[in-house]
């Protein structure tokens, strides 16, 4: 099988926080990466999703017209994602001629097959702007749990859907002070209803549900899908190609999944193949596709957008795996970017390295909780597994091979490496082959740390800088094991810590990269080469000192609406 991977698209209108990273794009990499030690043939998407209310608000904040900001902010996304080795294959956007192209394609089928209504619904006008708002524009209290900055779509805090017309106190997010009244205004609606007893019939085709995916799908599929509006009264955006709708634009939901075609068609004419994109979506029997979400994703990728491609009866290619997680916590309070609270990926690169951020975010991925962050916790985590168990390992190795070999690989044979270390880590290989393969990245984390205390253990036990005094072949034996278990650790850490694991590499003085390694259990042993010159003791990992006033500097102040 060939490997589609995507990850939910970042919304355009500001930097991502790390409740966004480890929601979707960090574990999506992680696994793009282990497939691809493997030999598969993968292809890893993400981009911008580019359209909407939000981003008109944030371009007229900063004073810029859409598309410019759209751009810069596009460009912004991708180097941070750089920064964090995020390894995409192709970092798109939603607004291009593509995805204009897609949407409105699929738009034309769904309307031929009878899916689209045309409904006349009561909407917020605003007197000084002289426009209705989109359900965006509007904020007020939430009718359901009283978050006072809920949006005229969605909650934040309960994460229910709404409509704008059930916030209490209503007002403008342009201006607070703004009359608004209600008036009529007519709009296209996906008519779920109609469509729902296919996605009964789909969703059951979808591989190892968790419970908090199936019981999202259950609990949309128990109430009875309502019709769902797909147009807006906005400038930026897809146009609607229907007479009458001239003025309208698509709803961003509606455009933004087909983003995952489109911007395939990106990378295809990228990369001087502008028909590959279709061996990926068009009737790719020989795909396996897997998503990756926050919660509160699930709805527009297990129902909306399932419902949209059935519709529509195109035979576009439909997600196997859908990877979906729960919330990433700051010091047990909401990330919010209108607060300012929670650590924003920009600030925390210039903190701490790409790779502490990795492999704290995975060890503690919100798998089947929350999860929660705090600088202290971090801390613990990185000193402890990072600095501690992996780092002063190799820092030993390194200084005692240097002290008693000259810092060449000692003598050794394949036969004669230790048999019980051989075989608890053909062990480990297996099961970290498995938690990888299966997405079940806390665990995967895990047995990565049980491979580093082994490594710590056993040269502990067998105390190489006794023997060295006694029997240097015996001590040289012990160290060309742990030399191979460095080797090793480069490998089954690659996926999560990559730049490390690079590094580990460049101190044993090997060509090439842990990235094309396989975990084949047959060549672990004896691939260091007798004599080979490796570099001398380094600090590999930097503990991390203070952290208490960087607990109180990204604590954010509320705001109300």
């Amino acid at each position: 099988m060939r490997h589609l991977i995507t990850s939910a698209l970042p919304y355009i209108n500001g930097v991502k926080h790390l409740g966004n990273l480890i929601g979707s794009m960090l574990p999506a990499d992680v696994y793009a990466r282990f497939l691809r030690q493997q030999g598969e043939t993968v292809l890893f998407i993400c981009g911008t999703d580019d359209h909407g209310a939000p981003a008109e608000i944030a371009a007229e904040n900063a004073k810029q017209s859409v598309a410019e900001f759209c751009d810069l902010m596009h460009q912004k996304h991708q180097e941070i994602y750089r920064q964090f080795n995020l390894s995409f294959d192709y970092f798109g956007k939603t607004s291009t001629q593509s995805n204009q192209e897609i949407t409105q394609g699929i738009f034309n089928s769904l309307n031929a097959n009878g899916y689209i209504i045309k409904k006349s619904i009561t909407q917020y006008y605003s007197i000084e702007d002289g426009r209705f708002l989109p359900d965006r524009y509007i904020i007020g209290e939430c009718p359901h749990c009283g978050f006072l900055s809920a949006r005229g779509d969605q909650c934040d805090q309960c994460t229910r859907l709404l409509d704008p017309t059930e916030l209490i106190n209503p007002k403008s997010a342009l201006q607070p002070t703004a009359k608004l009244e209600l008036r009529q205004t007519e709009h296209l609606f996906l008519d779920l209803p109609k469509l729902q007893s296919k996605i009964k019939d789909w969703a059951p085709t979808l591989e190892e549900p968790s419970r908090l995916l199936a019981g999202t799908i259950k609990k949309w599929l128990d109430e009875d899908l309502e019709v769902r509006g797909i147009t807006r009264d906005l400038k930026w955006g897809i146009p609607v190609p229907l007479e009458g709708y001239e003025g309208k634009v698509f709803y961003v939901w509606f455009d933004a999944p087909n983003g995952y075609i489109s911007i395939t068609k990106d990378w295809a004419a990228a990369t001087n193949q502008p028909e590959a994109w279709k061996d990926w979506w068009l009737d790719a029997k020989d795909v396996h596709y897997s998503q990756f979400m926050a919660k509160d994703n699930i709805p527009f990728h297990a129902i909306f957008w399932p419902a949209m491609i059935l519709g529509s009866g195109q035979p576009w290619k439909m997600v196997n795996k859908i990877k979906a997680f729960n919330w990433l916590t700051y010091e047990k309070g909401k990330f919010s970017t209108s607060q300012n609270r929670g650590i924003f990926m920009d600030k925390a690169i210039e903190l701490f390295p790409a790779d502490y951020w990795r492999y704290y975010l995975i060890a503690n991925a919100p798998e089947t909780d929350d999860s929660n962050f705090s600088f202290e916790d971090f801390a613990l985590t990185v000193n402890n597994d990072l600095a501690d168990n992996l780092g002063n390992f190799v820092s030993r190795v390194l200084a005692l091979v240097e002290k008693y070999f000259d810092s060449k690989v000692p003598a050794y044979t394949a036969a004669t490496v230790d048999v019980e270390l051989k075989n608890k880590v053909n062990e480990l290989l297996g099961t970290l082959a498995v938690e990888y393969k299966e997405l079940r990245f806390r665990e995967a984390a895990r047995v990565l740390k049980l491979f580093w205390k082994l490594g710590n253990e056993y040269i502990t036990q067998k105390q190489p800088w006794f023997l060295a005094k006694e029997d240097k072949e015996k001590a040289g034996q012990v160290l060309a094991d742990c030399l191979l278990l460095i080797r090793i650790y480069a490998i089954t850490a690659w996926p999560v810590i990559p730049t490390i694991s690079e590094n580990l590499y460049a101190l044993l003085n090997i060509a090439g990269s842990p990235a094309q390694i396989a975990f084949n259990n047959d060549h672990n042993f004896s691939s260091l080469e007798v004599g080979h010159s490796v570099l001398q003791k380094v600090v590999l990992i930097k503990r991390i000192e203070d952290v208490g006033l960087l607990t109180e500097q990204f604590l954010g102040k509320p705001v109300e609406a």
